[in-house]
């Protein structure tokens, strides 16, 4: 993994940069989105899915570089183009050097100063009881899953064009209760109210937000979905009769990204095959 340099003012940001070069067509250009947590399930299915789609990427990982690298090569044989940047989403301080890399990157991959898709999708799970959940566990699953959300959205709207678009990743137990996930399920209770104010306040510079709301998904997320009964049981609450897969909630949102939506704002939608309904 190449490590890389910029001269920032007197001082030298150094950052870990996981990239391809791939074919340069004025299509994949055109558009770019900066997806956190997309080295793996739901995130790497919808860099996977906007590549397609001739969107230029950026992805995020945290523990596993080489997972990064394998998706930002998956999109090169696309024929897309991707960058993998490593960002710890608790780690609000680091956020200002992440913009800078942000910004180097679409000079001298892209050649731009901008670009036009946030998804906030990186987070961790909960899997403790109320009387079980601890202070720390707590702090952390707030500093994930929602202040990470917003102080990293604060960062990076002055980067995003005009008339751009935010997704936030939120979930199904927002809406409805399962014992062990409360602090979990209530923190996406509030990206999904955070994503409104968000709609509202940089309304005047035409930025939608959305928030996409996966149901039970068959990912590792949280150590995945159990046994076969368990996944039986989950698979039985769902209209559709199934759990969902990384690329239900991955083709939804590349599709979101386009311009087919572009009146949809401020909404929750739930991409869960009619769970618990």
């Amino acid at each position: 993994m190449p490590l890389n340099s910029q001269l920032n003012g007197d001082s030298e940001v150094e950052f870990c940069v996981i990239k391809i070069y791939a074919m340069n067509t004025e299509n994949q250009q055109s558009k770019i989105v900066v997806i956190t947590g997309g080295s793996r399930g739901i995130g790497k299915s919808i860099a996977l899915n906007a590549a397609k789609r001739g969107i230029g990427v950026i992805i995020t990982f945290n523990t596993h570089p080489e997972e990064g690298k394998a998706v930002v090569s998956e999109i090169d044989q696309l024929g897309g183009k991707a960058v993998a940047l490593e960002l710890d989403i608790a780690k609000i301080g680091s956020f200002t050097s992440f913009a800078d890399q942000i910004r180097h990157v679409l000079k001298h991959e892209w050649n731009r100063e901008d670009f036009d898709y946030l998804v906030n999708n990186a987070g961790i799970a909960q899997r403790a009881s109320i009387q079980d959940t601890t202070e720390a566990i707590f702090d952390q699953l707030v500093n994930v899953n929602f202040k990470g959300v917003f102080f990293l959205t604060q960062t990076l709207i002055p980067l995003l064009i005009d008339g751009g678009h935010i997704i936030n990743i939120s979930s199904a137990l927002a809406r409805f209760a399962f014992p062990g996930v409360a602090v979990y399920g209530a923190l996406k209770s509030a990206v999904e109210g955070l994503t409104r104010y968000f709609a509202k306040e940089y309304s005047d510079r035409k930025i939608r937000v959305n928030t996409v709301a996966p149901g039970a998904i068959d990912t590792d997320f949280g150590g995945g979905k159990g046994d076969e009964h368990h996944r039986q049981q989950l698979a039985s609450t769902t209209a559709l009769g199934r759990l969902g897969e990384a690329q239900d909630v991955g083709l939804f949102v590349a599709s979101l990204l386009s311009d087919d939506s572009r009146f949809v704002n401020a909404q929750r939608i739930e991409v869960g095959g009619g769970i618990y309904i």
